[in-house]
């Protein structure tokens, strides 16, 4: 592969892209991921709405869709839902599978929630794990927090 022009960089594919971003995130199972919302966490759907509607969502998860997921948790952004209280929030991101979750993941960390992980398995690994799926309209982010 060729250098980046600008840069100087070697580009790297996603495989590595992502195995590089995981060495920093502390993956959770999904029991962690329940503990993790019991004990005062959030746990973020970012499946998109056919996976939701085929699948089930995770009971008490915010649904926040992926392309509007930094301005909702940013504690300080003017967009932010509710439920995005401050950079010290426990964040458990959850895709399908597990891929997407760790690169939000590590975008939400680079706005200051240093906390902010994901689910290994994705909600497949949730459901797989006999943990609570209900049907239904999901609780998505409401209108921005006061700001």
């Amino acid at each position: 592969m060729s250098e980046h022009p600008t840069t100087g960089e070697r580009p790297v594919g996603i495989d590595e892209l992502l195995e590089r971003v995981r060495r920093d995130l502390d993956r959770v199972t999904p029991e962690e991921a329940r503990d993790t919302a019991a004990a005062g966490g959030l746990l973020v759907d970012i499946r998109y709405a056919a996976l939701r509607e085929r699948d089930g969502l995770i009971p008490g998860a915010l649904v926040v869709e992926r392309n509007e997921l930094e301005w909702r948790l940013d504690p300080q952004g003017s967009h932010r839902a509710a439920e995005a209280v401050g950079h010290d929030l426990r964040v458990v991101v959850v895709c399908n599978e597990g891929y997407a979750s760790s690169l939000a993941a590590v975008s939400l960390r680079q706005l200051g929630l240093r906390h902010a992980t994901d689910l290994v398995g994705g909600f497949q690994a949730w459901k797989a794990a006999g943990l609570p799926v209900a049907a239904g309209p999901p609780v998505t982010a409401g209108p921005p927090a006061a700001g």
